[in-house]
This record gives C-alpha cells, sequence and structure tokens, in this order.
C-alpha cells in the first residue's frame, strides 16, 4: 500500500476490528437504523461464524469490511489502517489482494473454466498465476478434476467450492463467506468448512462465515449472534 495510506498502530492485536460502527439506511420517506455501536474483532487463525435473522444486518457487516461502504461513525480497522480514510483505489486493492470473498451465488465468471478464473483472479490482482499453482488450489477444493469445466457444467456444491478456490488464490488475510453453504449437503458442508480450517491453521487465515444455520456455526472457533443491532458472542 502507498506510504501515505493511514496506519494504526497494530501491536498484534486482531486483523480487522469494528469499533463502534454504527450503520442506517436512508430514502426520501424514512430512516432505518441497522445496528448501533457494534464491536467485533477477527483473529488470525480463527473461523468466527456470524449468525442472526434475515435482514438483520449480518450482509451489511461484510460489505463494510470489505470497504464496499463505509459506516456513518465508527472505525472499521483493517491490519491498522481505518479502511474509511482509503481511497477508493486503495479499498479496491485491499479486496483485491488481502480479503478473499465468497457468496452465496458464486462469484465466477461464467464463460471462464474452473481453472481460468482462479488464473484470471490472480492477474486481476497484479499477480502471476502458474499452471502447478492453479492445479494445487482446484486440488485442495477436490476438484483436481473439474478443471477445464465453465459453471454451467459443475454442481451446484463443486461451483461453491471452485468460488472458494478463487477466493483462495491471493492467499488473503482474510476470508468474507456470506451464507458460502446455505445450500450445500451437509457432506460439502463439512468439506468446505474443513477447507477454511485447514486454510487458518496453516496460513493463519483469519475467516468471518455468515450462516443460517447453527449446526455449521458450531463448527468454527466462535459464533457471534447478531439480532435487533446487537452483536453478542457466544460463550
Amino acid at each position: 500500500m502507498p506510504a501515505s495510506t493511514p496506519s494504526i498502530p497494530n501491536a498484534g492485536g486482531p486483523l480487522l476490528s469494528l469499533q463502534g460502527v454504527c450503520k442506517e439506511y436512508r430514502n426520501p420517506y424514512e430512516t432505518t437504523p441497522v445496528f448501533h455501536d457494534l464491536d467485533l474483532d477477527l483473529q488470525r487463525g480463527e473461523i468466527t461464524c456470524l449468525v442472526g435473522p434475515s435482514g438483520c444486518g449480518k450482509s451489511t457487516i461484510i460489505s463494510l469490511i470489505a470497504g464496499l461502504m463505509v459506516p456513518d461513525s465508527g472505525r472499521v480497522v483493517f491490519d491498522g489502517r481505518d479502511v474509511a480514510e482509503l481511497s477508493d483505489t486503495e479499498r479496491a486493492h485491499l479486496r483485491a489482494t488481502r480479503i478473499g470473498i465468497v457468496l452465496q451465488s458464486g462469484n465466477l465468471v461464467p464463460f471462464l473454466t474452473a481453472a481460468e478464473n482462479i488464473a484470471m483472479a490472480t492477474r486481476l490482482a497484479g499477480g502471476k498465476s502458474s499452471p502447478a499453482r492453479v492445479a494445487s488450489l482446484l486440488d485442495q477444493v477436490g476438484l483436481a478434476d473439474r478443471a477445464d469445466h465453465l459453471p454451467r457444467r459443475l454442481s451446484g456444491g463443486e461451483a461453491q467450492r471452485a468460488a472458494l478456490a478463487v477466493a483462495l488464490a491471493n492467499t488473503p488475510d482474510l476470508l468474507l463467506a456470506d451464507e458460502a453453504v446455505g445450500q450445500l449437503d451437509s457432506t460439502t458442508a463439512r468439506f468446505v468448512m474443513d477447507t477454511f480450517t485447514q486454510a487458518c491453521s496453516e496460513r493463519g487465515l483469519a475467516v468471518l462465515l455468515v450462516t443460517h444455520s447453527r449446526e455449521v456455526a458450531a463448527l468454527g472457533t466462535r459464533i457471534a449472534s447478531l439480532s435487533d443491532g446487537r452483536l453478542e458472542m457466544a460463550a
């Protein structure tokens, strides 16, 4: 990042910290509060599972962390940097190089094969992708024999695993997964969670997994519950 990027001393603290974050949505007719004075730390090597009812603001948290929106007040601090103080270009660079994102609908380009999707993600971040690296990522998510398949030729579970490989392509520090296992069968969901766990232990990856499933959340390191604008950590 440029030398002028605002920095806050991290001193070995959390990779990502939401500090007193407030957010509300406004239109000409009404103002809808999402949450007020919200705090959340994401630690390296941990899977934090975020649960809560539909419409409570879970996806808004993902967008704030990714720098796709900024809080009305409070701070989103990524590795010592206040994300709101970064330029649009710097936030885009942060997402491309240090944050992997997996959405429920996947993040695959439909006219590229699974292997080409991974290679493209690396190129867009300014890196170089070798066939060996692509093959390793596909093998990691159990798709070694699907490298040349277009997304339409993949099952739902395979497409989601390919999307995970794309998100891991640039060896991110933080992985944001918004209902990434919500539509998967129990076996595939467990496989994906095992992949998250392996990445956490091997590379110190921090994961925030949004899920409606308490069963899936129980596979993580910590559970954070969001309801009525308040966030509580499970004991």
